[in-house]
Order: C-alpha cells, then structure tokens, then sequence
C-alpha cells in the first residue's frame, strides 16, 4: 500500500498547489502542554494579590499584609489549590473570601486552561489598621 502526500508548494502555503488540505490528527492524539504545579501555584498566588487589592483598594504592602502562600495538585486537566493570606481588619471574612475565590478560580482557569476542581482559602491572620498606626502588625 503506498500512501501520497501531498507535496509542499514552492510559493507558500499548503493550499498553494494543492486543492487538498492536509488532516491533523485528533487533537487528543496530538499531544498535551503540561503546566507544573508550582507554576499553577504562582497563578494563585498571584491572582490572590489582584482580589486583595481589589477589595481593599489599595496594596497589600501599605496594608501589612504578609505575603500569600499557595500550594497545587494537578491531574488530568484539573487542579486543587490552597491558597494562605492574610486579610485586613475590619473585613466582612466570608464576603473578602467568597470574593477572592472567584477571582481566583476565574484567573487560574484563565491563564492555565485547567478545571479547578478545589479551592480551600486559609486566612491565618486578621491585619488591623490600628496596630499598622503603632507600628507593629499583630
């Protein structure tokens, strides 16, 4: 059996002498891009950065927040995620949380393509405004 392909034109493009198209294979046979967990990790972390300065309006350093951690388990096209930061006090916890989720979640989708199958958020510490006032953060 003797298989032809068609041959690539002088000009250019595969269509230039050529009336057929050549098939790709399925795009499941054609291969994946795998992100590293530490990678999605960073995302996190990072989109957890943007939420906290949306909600607060301003930066998480004039606020004296320490820094987000965040840790990533991916398998298959989906991930789980825990994400640590702190939040400025006074803060209404479970709407600044469900907010940071979902910008969160959204972000990671977005950028990596993955499903996020879990999100759990730890906040460690509450920063009061006061104690930035006095110079030290409790």
């Amino acid at each position: 059996m003797t298989v032809e392909l068609p041959s690539p034109a002088l000009g250019g493009g595969p269509e230039a002498g050529s009336t057929r198209k050549p098939s790709l294979p399925p795009p499941a046979r054609r291969g994946a891009t795998l992100i590293a967990e530490t990678v999605v990790a960073r995302i996190a972390v990072r989109a957890a950065h943007e939420a906290l300065i949306r909600h607060a309006g301003r930066s998480t350093s004039r606020l004296g927040l320490g820094p987000a951690h965040s840790t990533a388990a991916v398998h298959d096209g989906s991930a789980r995620l825990k994400v640590s930061l702190d939040l400025p006090y006074p803060v209404d916890i479970a709407r600044a949380c469900g907010e940071i989720r979902r910008y969160v979640d959204n972000r990671v989708a977005y950028l990596t393509g993955l499903r996020l199958d879990g999100l759990t958020l730890f906040v460690p510490r509450l920063v009061s405004d006061e104690s930035l006032r006095r110079g030290r953060a409790e």
